[in-house]
């Protein structure tokens, strides 16, 4: 006894001929010639070169992007390193000019004391009295010599000394009727890192403008 075969509808009965449906060319096994193997094969090689570009270009920007980052961190590194050099040195700077402005007041404090004397018998040469207050080894040392300090400078007044003990080594204050002079060696200090203080503002403002302008 034969089995039954299923009947799946592959084929349709025509009085043209016989048709046979999609699905069942899509189950017959089909064959390819050697021409349309060789098709195929160029398009997979096409599209496995255009894969392996496109991948080639993605890690190219991706190497690119973290080399940008790199080199802004490298950037911002150098600069935070500059500011800190900077200001580094100038606090060395600073530090060095006060030692040694203050050696060289404590070997010779009466000749910078002199030195304002003079200065101040030119801006009150019409005045009838000029008061020096200093440390009492500068008023000594230049009360000796002090009537040559006023011939020299042209100065027809009288000069007083007043030693001042609170003074310490080139700190002196001047006096006459139409105003005076007084050197501190504190204000001169502060003065000084002010004076840094603006350059170092100064020099940075000028980099944010050069940097906005690039």
């Amino acid at each position: 006894m034969q089995s039954a075969a299923k009947y799946t509808f592959d084929t349709e009965f025509r009085t043209d001929g016989d048709l046979v449906s999609a699905v069942a060319r899509g189950r017959q096994k089909k064959s390819l010639t050697q021409e349309e193997l060789d098709e195929v094969c160029a398009e997979a090689r096409t599209e496995g070169m255009n894969a392996g570009q496109v991948r080639a270009q993605e890690a190219i920007a991706a190497a690119a992007h973290d080399a940008a980052q790199a080199i802004a961190a490298a950037l911002a590194q150098i600069a935070h390193d500059y500011e800190v050099l900077r200001s580094e040195a100038a606090d060395i700077a600073l530090a060095a000019a006060r030692k040694l402005a203050r050696s060289a007041l404590a070997a010779l404090p009466a000749a910078e004391v002199e030195a304002m004397l003079r200065e101040a018998m030119h801006q009150a040469i019409g005045e009838p009295r000029i008061l020096l207050r200093a440390a009492p080894a500068v008023a000594e040392a230049i009360s000796r010599h002090l009537t040559d300090i006023a011939h020299e400078e042209g100065y027809d007044g009288r000069v007083q000394i007043s030693a001042d003990p609170s003074l310490k080594d080139a700190d002196c204050r001047i006096e006459w009727r139409g105003g005076g002079a007084e050197r501190a060696e504190s204000t001169i200090e502060a003065a000084i890192a002010d004076l840094i203080a603006r350059r170092f503002a100064i020099q940075e403002i000028t980099k944010e403008q050069s940097d906005v302008g690039r």
